[in-house]
């Protein structure tokens, strides 16, 4: 195929996306006051969460698929380009302080490597095999998890990455903008996001780009809800590696048992920090390595621990 009829394919899907149409009746928002730019936006901002609500379904049934193969020590790996790509990986290296995991149980990968994170690395989305080198490189397994990221559903590294990962049984999920995508077709599990035509025409980093973000909130922390990071909606795996981490922890630890300052300290300083452990040397009088080891046997799960120790 020649690049003049590649162009031409590529143009024509484009025409098909209803996050590349063209808003005719935004056509002289340059004319318009800042003010009014602003509301046009805000107003096009507040139809997203309603999208998000309409695939709640589809990304349960996918959250409890990616949080049952991390329960048996799989991991969970985003793959995209560009915006979807730079998104994925904010998304990744926020867990670790979020919710005490390893840097290697969520991965961002984007195309064209940790540089295209603030530089555009001409070519990498149109890769498909670029995709499967990358995972590749990280010895994927039936066990992990890969989220191919996409607002069109038709770049070849997010697709790539998908099949890929499909191919060697791992699970898989597609999230696009637009419906009857291909990165949905090819997932286990599909979760189209239609949030329709960008005030900026094609402008993916805007409504698609916020969708795109809300989901994968969703994705991380129900995750690590259902695998125990938290205790209600309180973060008890945060990892205290700044003062205001500390300052939370400490918070946290009164919080759940009420207990006196003094007595909060006591606790992190017998259980390294661990808020988890501190909650439950104060609530079920254990010491520190017993309390490790009830967790440990719960599998990180501090109700679960509670309930052994009778607490």
């Amino acid at each position: 195929m020649t690049s003049t009829s590649r162009d031409r394919d590529l143009r024509s899907q484009l025409e098909t996306l209803t996050t590349e149409a063209f808003r005719p009746e935004l056509a002289d928002v340059d004319r318009l006051p800042t003010p009014e730019i602003a509301r046009l936006m805000n107003a096009e901002d507040a139809t997203v969460a309603g999208a998000v609500a309409g695939q709640v379904p589809a990304i349960a049934a996918a959250i409890d698929a990616v949080a049952e193969r991390m329960a048996r020590g799989g991991r969970l790996i985003y793959a995209g380009a560009g915006t979807a790509g730079r998104l994925g990986v904010l998304d990744a290296s926020e867990c670790p302080p979020t919710f005490n995991t390893d840097p290697s149980r969520v991965v961002g990968l984007i195309a064209g490597g940790p540089s295209a994170m603030v530089n555009p690395v001409e070519g990498a989305e149109d890769s498909p095999e670029l995709a499967e080198s990358d995972l590749a490189a990280l010895g994927l397994t039936a066990d992990d998890t890969v989220v191919g990221i996409s607002a069109s559903g038709r770049t070849p590294y997010a697709v790539g990455a998908v099949t890929y990962a499909r191919k060697l049984g791992a699970l898989t999920v597609g999230l696009s903008c637009n419906r009857d995508s291909a990165l949905a077709a090819a997932a286990e599990h599909g979760v189209e996001v239609v949030v329709g035509p960008e005030f900026l025409t094609g402008s993916t980093r805007l409504k698609a780009g916020t969708a795109q973000k809300l989901v994968l909130n969703m994705i991380s922390t129900i995750t690590m809800i259902r695998l125990g990071k938290t205790y209600g909606n309180l973060m008890v795996d945060v990892r205290a590696s700044n003062e205001k981490l500390r300052a939370r922890s400490r918070r946290i630890v009164a919080q759940v048992t009420g207990a006196d300052d003094a007595s909060v300290e006591r606790a992190l300083a017998a259980t390294n920090g661990e808020v988890k452990n501190a909650i439950l040397v104060l609530l079920a009088g254990v010491d520190g390595p017993t309390a490790a080891r009830l967790l440990d046997e719960a599998d990180g799960h501090l109700r679960a621990a509670l309930a052994a120790a009778g607490g």
